[in-house]
């Protein structure tokens, strides 16, 4: 699970550390190709939401196996486009694959292990996803400038026929309860404080990746590095991002309101900070590495709320909580796009700070951090 996780999610970010070469080789704008993120969120979102009842009479087993085919398929579409519309239709099925498998990814580890072990199995399969963050940005921009940004999406799609395999060889099967139906989700999202919560997780996401699409852009044309800056900067922000993952978990043991509530707080100085800097490279890689570090502990932070909050329905309270943050991955990039094309990278990371600081006065004012009453 953490292995489709990883290949998922260094599929979904490869294009913010390879949007200037993608941009430039299929002739548009990096405000245009920058879509191909939101695009792949956008159908996430709606899989997120209808995958559980639309799969529910269906081997877990048989359903995860076909995303990652998707995944395989995806990144072959991207690596050979020939312009935009082939590109954005690689970047669908991604969607596709990312909803689905997000949306089961906790319930299907819930039935996998012990209910004591669940904790530490989940921080396993975030595991995959702070190992992306780690090679996914630094990796793909240093390997784009070596081989060609296609060549790395060709290395993607090997992950994904390697993710295939294992899946095939290791998974279980595991028969669907049958029970989900679409009226399942405005019940859970009924539930007190449930609906308030997926609004600040958002605004969270919405915040944070309207900063990471474009990080590539803001490092080359506000703070003024080269290619191999810009990989070892991303380096740092995927190494400070494991191990915030780490720290999270720590964090919540101790207080959870304190986590949600300081993480986005701490990012949107830095995205303030970022904006403000100028042409600093040392103090923009400082920021940016702490920026890493405070988005680690969002993740598991909102899982965490999650699990404590809607334990009784687990694969529809993850389709909601997929569905949140692909919202935000589509509202951000979009959005930064927009504002790329007005104001440049300073005034997206503007944008983006500005948003993660009303997500923590929302969090603080209305988001329980207990357990919420279940039906």
């Amino acid at each position: 699970m953490a292995l489709g996780v990883f290949g998922l999610v260094t599929a979904e970010f490869l294009p913010a550390s390879l949007l200037t070469p993608m941009a430039a080789d299929l002739g548009i704008s990096e405000g245009a190709a920058g879509q191909a993120v939101t695009a792949t969120a956008a159908v996430a979102l709606v899989t997120s939401l209808l995958i559980v009842a639309a799969t529910r009479r269906i081997d877990r087993r048989l359903v995860l196996l076909a995303f990652s085919v998707l995944l395989v398929v995806s990144n072959l579409l991207v690596a050979f486009a020939p312009d935009l519309p082939v590109l954005l239709i690689g970047r669908v099925l991604l969607g596709v694959a990312i909803g689905g498998f997000w949306t089961m990814s906790a319930a299907v580890i819930m039935r996998l292990v012990p209910k004591a072990l669940v904790p530490r199995a989940l921080s396993i399969l975030f595991s995959g996803v702070s190992a992306a963050t780690v090679l996914a940005a630094p990796v793909g921009s240093y390997l784009g400038d070596l081989a060609g940004w296609r060549n790395v999406f060709l290395i993607a799609a090997a992950l994904g026929l390697l993710t295939l395999i294992v899946q095939f060889a290791t998974l279980p099967s595991l028969a669907s309860s049958g029970s989900a139906r679409m009226r399942t989700l405005v019940d859970v999202l009924m539930r007190p404080g449930v609906g308030l919560g997926m609004i600040a997780i958002a605004l969270v996401f919405t915040g944070h990746f309207a900063l990471f699409t474009y990080i590539r852009p803001f490092l080359e044309t506000v703070t003024g590095v080269g290619i191999n800056a810009v990989s070892g900067i991303l380096l740092g922000f995927g190494i400070a991002n494991f191990l915030g993952t780490y720290l999270g978990g720590l964090m919540l043991e101790r207080n959870m309101r304190l986590t949600l509530m300081g993480m986005p707080l701490m990012m949107g100085i830095l995205g303030l900070g970022l904006a403000s800097a100028g042409s600093a490279p040392l103090a923009d890689a400082a920021m940016i590495t702490l920026w890493g570090l405070a988005f680690g502990a969002v993740p598991v932070a909102w899982s965490t709320w999650i699990t404590r909050t809607i334990p009784d329905e687990a694969e529809t309270g993850g389709g909601l909580f997929v569905a949140a943050v692909q919202l935000a991955i589509a509202m951000g990039a979009a959005m930064g796009g927009a504002i790329f094309e007005v104001s440049g990278a300073a005034g997206v990371f503007t944008a983006g700070g500005a948003i993660l600081l009303a997500a923590t006065l929302m969090i603080g004012l209305g988001v329980r951090a207990r357990t919420a009453a279940t039906a």
